[in-house]
């Protein structure tokens, strides 16, 4: 109809509504994923007779004769599944392209599952698939920089950039060769705990923090501070 205030698209988050229920629970991948990840490596590393988290690689613990192979490889594929899943509730809530390699990142993990080391022409396949998951990972936090810098979310701003920074650093480091298992849990692990927030934030209110088009400002802008529901 001429006139009509034209919408802006949901790809890029831009004037989104709330997430409803299936995009809160879509959200909680995030969750489940990097739970699930974290758990498989920490159970295998310690179940694994001569296994170094501080030397040896997440990886090994998939190997094709590593004694928990299956338990690793599980975790693997919970973070691959539950990475997407998550992304498609970030696609809505939030504009920018962060979504694109928080997908991405899913993906590649899949590929690390699927061409365990240790296997013919697997370690080639698995090292290019755990590159992508390293560099999509790092650069999820770095791409909602801007994104929350036009919501008037400078915190989160901030956090985004200081997690893409040292996380993106920690994996570079990985490959000078010394404490690689360390770092690579580091590097890691900090962008994974920015998803967890992401995601828990999504699920909890529907939404992330800051202003959108057409919404008010959102009530739970600190990072690390106890959110709290809109006032009526």
């Amino acid at each position: 109809m001429a006139g009509a205030p034209r919408q802006s698209s949901t790809r890029t988050g831009r004037g989104a509504a709330p997430l409803d229920a299936a995009g809160r629970r879509l959200a909680l991948g995030g969750v489940v994923g990097c739970v699930g990840f974290v758990v498989a490596w920490a159970v295998a590393g310690a179940n694994t007779a001569g296994y170094s988290p501080v030397d040896d690689a997440i990886s090994r613990l998939a190997a094709q004769h590593a004694p928990h192979r299956v338990l690793m490889t599980a975790g693997f594929v919970a973070f691959g599944l539950g990475l997407p899943a998550y992304a498609l509730a970030l696609r809505k809530a939030l504009a920018g392209w962060a979504w694109v390699t928080a997908c991405a990142t899913g993906i590649a993990t899949l590929g690390v599952a699927l061409a365990p080391l240790d296997t013919t022409a697997g370690d080639r396949f698995h090292n290019v698939f755990a590159i992508i998951g390293y560099v999509t990972l790092a650069a999820t936090p770095l791409l909602a920089i801007g994104p929350f810098v036009r919501r008037a979310a400078p915190g989160w701003a901030r956090y985004s950039a200081a997690t893409g920074a040292v996380s993106g650093g920690a994996l570079l480091a990985t490959t000078a060769g010394p404490l690689h298992g360390l770092l690579q849990r580091a590097g890691l692990g900090i962008s994974d705990v920015w998803v967890v927030v992401t995601a828990l934030q999504m699920w909890r209110f529907g939404r992330l923090p800051g202003r959108t088009s057409g919404l008010p400002a959102s009530p739970h802008e600190s990072v690390g501070g106890a959110a709290r529901p809109p006032t009526p």
